[in-house]
């Protein structure tokens, strides 16, 4: 059954050959839609730690010239890698920033210095407070200065930087509307330093600093794009799925005011630095057969029939000789002879994706099907990164597990309390203290801790502060019991719910400390405990808060650790996604119908995350809530298997195999 399964690639490392030039000639072959340099690294650490290097070598270059290196910085969590590394090179290597001017791209307006999600607080913390630069030549946006004043300070700002003959070298990240500083669409290509108001977009992504969107600024203080443009270098960064299609835009698509970035095609040196996801929609990664021969496997030749459909809008039997030829997939005809032999053969292949089954059907020929008949019953462990993420992502498939005789267990890897809104926990306080006064609770201090809970949410707590350690055991207890809520309506029995609460998110703010040693083990010895046949985890790794990369990664940490014992040998991995992205089709690997009454079965297990709904602070980029992000994701994916001619079902649930 092995050979029936395609890998899921966590970082296309088999495909590297495709999006990785092998000589200048290669390059300018690959490269051929993109405008601008750009290098694809297969993780966002590789990116960040050359980006730093770039940043140490020119600093280096003027210490020997003696002469003042000028940077311009960026924030936000893209350069956040890059600060730890020249944090690293200074501590360990001897890297010294005496002779380094920065200025930085911009700060929120108003903002005063000291708030936590100030820049001038974000720069101390990430990198200035670690390494030797006079505090003197530190220059960030004050967003403290007066509205009377305000256009003088951003005419000195520009002279200052002026001063030092402008920027050596600028690191910009790139924003989903394609901003570079908070330049939004829109800004011209001589624009200067100046206030700006900022997208809703660009404030929708900021929600998450700032313990929600009502406590977002308006506006910031920015460089311009001119401002910007007259740096003798620029390098901009991008990680992750959710740049993917901006990134597309800025490279591959002619210069325009709707995407600031793309102005950067203008400039004589400038550098994209990507991560392979940010990367995903380029030419060369998505449909490299367009800029060069590939070897066709299995997951190409997927992949290029459903984009060919796609592109196309028509199903799979419908494909022509002349359709494959007139994009650019004539060598695949060649390989196969006829659209007829592709075409069947990538039917059948989606085909056998389908399965009423998730945990395998017992006593079946499971040689075309994505799981194993064997054991019958199997224990299935579902990791859930957040209190819902289980049954937002593959509620219709749980209740299918426990229907189908099961033992099912879902373990929450964080408690979630940050995103519960303060007006959720003040009503949570005030029926339990109703219900103290008219119940003998026992409990003489019970109305005391009610009260100052109270006193710091509505009176105490400052837009964006930090809760107390009773406030977020409070938060973690109401997301607690709405997951048991939940569960029990898919029918997993409460002993099967582990609540692990994993350090690395107990810090009470949206800044989260490094995966640990400690994470790690707990999430081992829940695997080594359960011994699992089926393990799900979330596959969805561009959520807004990034918990659910660090919850992968621990789990991958872990899995590593005890890929080698016995039970491992009989245990698949599945990916879901659903809160934050769906599965593209030509990825699925294992894809469970869901009927119109599971699906408002599912419905219903999500509503139980009351907490969850209008009220969240966390939404993302999403307006809608999250049952109709799961409803319309689930249905769009079983709209494209019916337009590619497969069976027509109301909803689907996809997931992908990982293979550690």
């Amino acid at each position: 059954m092995e050979n029936q399964i395609l890998q899921f690639r966590e970082e296309l490392d088999e495909a590297k050959l495709y999006y990785q030039p092998s000589d200048e000639f290669d390059r300018t072959v690959k490269t051929r839609y993109e405008k601008m340099p750009a290098d694809i690294f297969s993780t966002a650490e590789k990116a960040a730690k050359w980006v730093a290097g770039e940043i140490a070598n020119e600093i280096k270059q003027k210490q020997k010239l003696g002469e003042k290196c000028v940077l311009g910085l960026a924030t936000g969590a893209t350069p956040l890698g890059v600060y730890s590394e020249l944090i690293r090179l200074h501590k360990e290597e001897g890297l010294s920033f005496l002779n380094v001017i920065t200025f930085n791209l911009d700060e929120y307006y108003p903002m005063l210095k000291l708030s936590a999600q100030s820049y001038n607080h974000y720069m101390n913390d990430v990198l200035f407070n670690h390494i030797d630069i006079p505090k003197n030549q530190i220059h960030v946006p004050n967003g403290e200065v007066s509205k009377i004043t305000i256009t003088g300070y951003c005419k000195e700002y520009e002279k200052i930087i002026d001063s030092f003959g402008g920027l050596d070298l600028q690191i910009l990240g790139i924003g989903r509307t394609g901003h570079i500083g908070f330049n939004e669409p829109g800004s011209q290509l001589d624009s200067i330093t100046r206030l700006i108001m900022l997208d809703s977009l660009t404030r929708r992504d900021a929600a998450k600093d700032f313990n929600g969107l009502n406590n977002v600024p308006k506006a910031a203080i920015t460089m311009g794009v001119g401002t910007i443009f007259k740096a003798k270098r620029v390098i901009l960064m991008a990680w992750g799925e959710g740049k993917a299609a901006i990134v597309k835009k800025a490279l591959e698509e002619s210069q325009c005011d709707a995407v600031p970035a793309s102005y950067l095609q203008r400039h004589t040196d400038v550098k994209f630095v990507l991560d392979v996801p940010a990367a995903s929609e380029l030419s060369r990664v998505k449909n490299p057969w367009l800029v060069g021969s590939i070897e066709w496997d299995r997951y190409w030749i997927r992949k290029a029939a459903v984009w060919l459909c796609n592109k196309l809008q028509k199903p799979i039997l419908k494909l022509t000789n002349r359709d494959y030829n007139d994009n650019g997939l004539s060598e695949l005809l060649a390989l196969y002879g006829s659209a007829y032999e592709v075409n069947i053969k990538v039917f059948n292949d989606l085909q056998h994706t389908i399965t009423g089954w998730p945990g395998g059907k017992p006593n079946a020929d499971d040689s075309h099907r994505p799981e194993r008949a064997e054991p019958a019953s199997k224990r299935v462990l579902v990791f859930s990164p957040h209190p819902d993420d289980d049954v937002i992502s593959m509620g219709g498939t749980l209740k299918r597990l426990v229907d189908q005789n099961h033992e099912v267990h879902v373990a929450y890897q964080t408690s979630g309390n940050i995103a519960v809104a303060d007006d959720e926990a003040v009503r949570y306080l005030s029926f339990v203290k109703s219900f103290s006064r008219t119940h003998d609770t026992n409990e003489g201090n019970l109305q005391c801790v009610i009260e100052d809970i109270q006193k710091f949410l509505l009176e105490n707590k400052k837009p964006g502060g930090i809760d107390t350690a009773e406030v977020r055991n409070m938060k973690a207890l109401i997301r607690r019991g709405e997951a048991k809520a939940a569960c029990r309506f898919v029918g997993i029995r409460s002993k099967n719910l582990h609540f692990l609460d994993l350090p690395f998110y107990e810090t009470g703010t949206v800044k989260k400390n490094p995966l640990g040693k400690e994470d790690v083990r707990i999430l081992v010895n829940l695997l080594r405990k359960i011994k699992p046949h089926q393990i799900f985890a979330a596959g969805d790794w561009s959520d807004p808060h990034g918990t659910h990369r660090v919850c992968w990664e621990g789990i991958y940490q872990a899995l590593k650790i005890v890929k080698d014992e016995e039970w491992m040998k009989d245990c698949y991995i599945w990916l879901y996604r659903g809160a934050w992205q769906e599965w593209d089709l030509d990825e699925i690997q294992m894809a469970v119908p869901v009927s119109p009454e599971e699906l408002q079965h599912k419905r219903n297990a999500i509503l139980r995350h009351q907490s969850q709904m209008e009220s969240a602070p966390f939404m993302g980029n999403d307006s809608r809530l999250f049952w109709q992000r799961s409803e319309e994701r689930n249905r769009a994916t079983a709209d494209l298997f019916n337009k590619l001619g497969l069976a027509e079902y109301e909803a689907i649930e996809a997931f992908v195999r990982f293979i550690v």
